[in-house]
């Protein structure tokens, strides 16, 4: 205890007042010693109320200190011992050294002590061990919220099950949108009478609102095609356990059909308002309509996307009139530019540059100035021969630009054409995205998540075969004065044969209409062969590929490159398409190392697998029975038991994103 409760002491101030009084009294003992004796008793008495006042004062804060110290021990040790919050401390080793009579009540033991962390929970251990300073752990029936204290080797447990409860309460109840939408109802009705319309209308009524009620799902018919479902998010998440199997059921409906009716739902959620929820939902549904319809894409509120079905073929549902239309809208934005630039994907193929050549026609049909830009130093082997004619035919050769110089020529008034690809980090070019205020895409892939922005024109049609038998279809209305050589025909022709894999693969009767259009404006068939020539060399590098396959599931081959050996992504693709034409194999993988160093999947199927989900997975994407992607930082080994993952909850699971 400090020296001021062990004696009474008087302040400075009251010395310095008796000092005075001292010398005032030997004055008046002098003078009038009567006086003085008076003064004296008086200053004694005063001395000694002070004294005893002071004396009364340490003894309360000395008694009241006590009382404190012994509440607050009391308290800390009830508080220590009794409070619900969990407190372990443990060794080096990671054992329980101690823990509060709250954890050993926690877990129905008599003691703790001793036993590893572990035993609180699974991984614990290794959670403590990483660079945490909270975690959040399920333990029995709680939900635990832990303060991790590494220096004094002490764990705080605050129970939060109450909390979380609230909150997956405020989560499942969130309102979720939804747009249902018959992909080809128009088609399918167009040629019936009055009581077939009635009979399809009938039984997709019957069965959406079997299905809404069986989920508790709010649905208003809006319009012959379209319906407007209202849930929350417990029941989406139960729609998701399902895989949506109202798809199916939409899609058995007519058996009897060549042409099944399919559904699409566009779904927006999160915590936005029912405005912005509409257009989330709005957004999906183009987003399944882009994909091919006949699935269902979720988005949230923060971007994110998951998609569910899309497992058949799309079906041929553009119309001529489209064609039509988009080609006359094209002719017009061309004559409004002062000149246009096009420009397919990265390390082009065959589909690139022959719809890249067939866009070049459209510009001089009108008089205006056109350029594809291609980097040269970009160029696959597969695409060398074609490359090589071009270069050999001086005047075709003066129309391809590199993207330094399309760079330098490009104004706000330039018509950019972006063929074969959607998404901006493909393109041979992307900061002319942001140089011109006009930009076409013209695409035969399904849409994904990564989309161009505010295009001025967009023709995607994923029930086409290849970019090149679209821009065919433009080409076929556009001003008689359009002229198509022989090389120029031969390359649109070749971009159709190697997407179709020579008319095997995602060919529909305007396919070989657009052939027959090219047929009769000169193509050669001989040179299309010529191109797709390869050299002994990949051919045996694509056989030590194919020499790699194990068998993962019923009729799924995987492929893996040796490490340390490289491959282009053309003997990728063409070892996946071999493997394709074994006997059982309905799917294949091949998975090597590329030359830039990434790590390169091409995915190929029969169609009974979509290839095009399982590869969106892994950052990639196509159609869907053909699809690739690239992995950075990443490896032969761990990229194929990450695609094994997928492929399993392909098949057990979901498609999801």
């Amino acid at each position: 205890m400090p020296e001021l409760f062990k004696k009474p002491t008087m302040g400075s101030h009251l010395w310095f007042i008796y000092i005075l009084s001292l010398v005032f009294l030997g004055f008046l003992w002098y003078y009038q010693w009567m006086l003085g004796l008076i003064m004296t008793v008086f200053l004694a008495f005063s001395l000694y109320y002070s004294y005893r006042q002071e004396l009364m004062m340490i003894n309360e804060t000395e008694e009241y200190i006590s009382t404190l110290s012994y509440r607050v021990k009391k308290v800390g040790e009830e508080a220590l011992l009794e409070m619900p919050i969990g407190i372990v401390l443990y060794s080096e080793d990671y054992a329980i050294e101690w823990t509060n009579p709250y954890m050993n009540r926690l877990k129905e033991e008599d003691s703790l002590v001793g036993k590893s962390l572990n035993e609180l929970s699974e991984d614990l251990v290794l959670k403590v061990k990483e660079d945490n300073h909270e975690i959040w752990l399920p333990m029995e029936d709680y939900k635990f919220q832990v303060l991790i204290k590494k220096d004094e080797r002490l764990l705080y447990f605050f129970d939060r099950t109450k909390q979380t409860e609230i909150q997956n309460l405020y989560h499942n109840e969130q309102t979720v949108l939804g747009i249902i939408f018959l992909d080809n109802y128009e088609e399918i009705t167009q040629a019936m009478d009055d009581t077939a319309k009635s009979q399809i209308n009938s039984k997709v009524t019957s069965i959406l609102n079997e299905w809404s009620t069986e989920y508790g799902i709010y649905l208003k018919r809006t319009s012959q095609e379209r319906f407007l479902a209202v849930m929350n998010q417990q029941i989406l998440n139960q729609l998701e356990k399902t895989k949506f199997e109202i798809l199916d059921e939409v899609r058995e409906l007519i058996s009897d059909k060549n042409v099944p009716l399919t559904l699409s739902i566009g779904i927006g959620l999160g915590g936005v308002s029912l405005p912005n929820l509409g257009e989330l939902a709005q957004s999906s549904l183009d987003l399944a309509l882009g994909r091919g319809g006949d699935q269902v894409t979720i988005k949230e509120e923060s971007g994110k996307v998951r998609f569910y079905g899309g497992k058949t073929n799309p079906m041929e549902k553009r119309t001529r009139v489209r064609a039509r239309v988009i080609s006359h809208a094209m002719t017009q934005l061309v004559r409004e530019s002062d000149k246009v630039l096009i420009m397919g994907h990265k390390s082009p193929d065959m589909d690139s540059i022959g719809a890249a050549i067939g866009i070049l026609k459209i510009a001089q049909a009108s008089d205006v100035e056109g350029r594809i830009i291609m980097d040269p130093e970009d160029v696959d082997t597969g695409v060398q021969r074609l490359v090589e004619e071009i270069n050999e035919n001086e005047e075709l050769r003066s129309y391809f630009v590199d993207p330094d110089t399309a760079l330098d020529t490009v104004t706000k008034n330039t018509l950019l054409v972006v063929v074969d690809t959607h998404k901006p980090s493909m393109v041979a070019e992307e900061k002319l995205l942001s140089k011109t205020e006009h930009v076409v895409v013209i695409d035969h892939h399904r849409r994904a998540e990564e989309f161009i922005n505010h295009p001025t024109l967009v023709y995607m049609e994923p029930y086409a075969s290849s970019t090149a038998e679209l821009v065919t279809e433009l080409l076929e209305y556009q001003p008689k004065n359009l002229k198509l050589t022989m090389l120029e025909s031969t390359a649109l022709l070749a971009g159709i044969i190697v997407d179709t894999k020579s008319f095997t693969l995602r060919t529909g009767s305007r396919t070989f209409d657009a052939a027959s259009y090219l047929r009769s404006k000169g193509a050669d068939t001989v040179l299309v062969q010529k191109f797709m020539k390869e050299d002994l060399e990949i051919y045996v590098k694509r056989s030590r590929l194919i020499e790699h396959t194990h068998i993962y599931r019923d009729g799924i081959a995987i492929s893996t490159g040796d490490p340390g050996e490289t491959f282009g992504p053309v003997v990728i693709a063409q070892a996946a398409d071999t493997l394709l034409t074994m006997s059982g194999i309905v799917a294949s993988f091949v998975i090597s190392e590329r030359a830039d160093n990434r790590i390169g999947i091409s995915a190929r199927s029969l169609g009974d697998v979509n290839v095009q989900v399982i590869m969106e997975r892994m950052n990639g994407g196509g159609h869907l029975t053909n699809a690739a992607t690239q992995l950075d930082d990443s490896s032969v080994e761990d990229a194929t038991s990450q695609l094994k993952e997928i492929i399993d909850e392909y098949f057990e699971g979901g498609t999801s994103e």
